[in-house]
């Protein structure tokens, strides 16, 4: 093929490629579906004939062309790929933590449902233990007994207890989560049903003088664990804030628009959920001395925190 009939063959492509360029301008998303696979279609189909232009026709101003092209093509394609990693980097760096402060008043108020009951249940076990005893699940009634914290030392073991505490994990915070759409009911009730449990066996070891074993398993991971909890409380209980004060917009509006960052806020509490449930898996079974546990727990709580109210801060002007 010679250039002339090269040039009348591809020309009409190129054309069309550089004007589906100038449609999507720097969100190529416009173009729609069929228009993002002809993108790509002519963008592939250009980036041959830059191929062949550069073996035959070498020198040609119509490599410049070409090349231009296939540059600001590839842009488009991809570039979008990377304004995707800038974004998730920012939210991770910032965003997550702004949207954490948005919530504090939802926060604050999922953090009381929780340690609230924790301490009337904590007060209740010392003095009436026989009572508390049976608000407890049956697996969790051998609490006081210093006996009973055998708990997995083999590798296998631990990576099997740290699966199932990950699917208890995840199935609270679930919960917890959606029990905001009945108007925060739900939230506030699991909230408050594990305070009282968390309560009812400090209170329980205290009273049967365990609770140096006690704190011992539940520092390390307790800590972080329960303000992921409670941040998942907070974004189930910002959906419930959305319907029962939707401000000017119609109710299912409010709600889809909250509801966004809800699971925003969720998504972005999920990795520190993992870290609490390696901690609980791996860590807490050693039965590592009551410092080291206070230490491990009490730090990875600070820099949860100390990343909240650092990050979290509005951008200065």
């Amino acid at each position: 093929m010679n250039l002339e009939a090269f040039l009348k063959e591809r020309t009409p492509v190129w054309e069309r490629l550089d004007a589906l360029l100038d449609r999507a301008g720097r969100r190529p998303e416009r173009l729609g579906h069929d228009g993002l696979l002809e993108l790509g279609r002519l963008y592939r189909g250009t980036l041959a004939d830059l191929a062949l232009a550069r073996r035959r026709f070498r020198g040609d101003p119509v490599l410049d062309r070409l090349e231009a092209l296939v540059l600001r093509a590839r842009h488009a394609l991809h570039g979008e790929r990377a304004r995707r990693r800038g974004a998730l980097r920012a939210f991770a760096a910032h965003g997550y933590w702004r949207l954490l402060r948005e919530h504090r008043a939802t926060l604050l108020l999922a953090l009381a449902a929780t340690f609230a009951p924790t301490l009337l249940a904590a007060l209740w076990a010392v003095h009436d233990p026989g009572a508390a005893v049976g608000l407890l699940p049956g697996a969790y009634r051998g609490a006081a007994n210093p006996h009973v914290h055998n708990l997995p030392s083999g590798a296998a073991e631990q990576a099997g207890l740290a699966s199932t505490i990950f699917t208890n994990n995840i199935r609270v915070t679930l919960l917890v989560f959606a029990g905001g759409l009945p108007l925060g009911l739900g939230s506030l009730y699991v909230l408050a049903y594990n305070g009282l449990l968390l309560g009812a066996l400090a209170g329980l070891t205290i009273q049967a003088g365990t609770f140096s074993v006690f704190l011992r398993y539940v520092l390390p991971h307790g800590l972080l664990e329960l303000s992921c909890i409670a941040v998942a409380g907070a974004a189930g209980l910002g959906l419930a804030r959305a319907l029962i004060e939707p401000g000017t917009l119609p109710r299912g509006e409010s709600l889809r628009r909250e509801a966004r960052r809800a699971v925003a806020l969720a998504v972005g509490t999920a990795p520190w959920l993992v870290l609490a449930g390696l901690t609980e898996g791996f860590l807490t079974p050693r039965g590592i001395p009551l410092p080291a546990a206070l230490a491990v727990g009490i730090g990875l709580a600070a820099l949860y925190w100390t990343l909240a109210l650092t990050r979290g801060r509005a951008p200065s002007a």
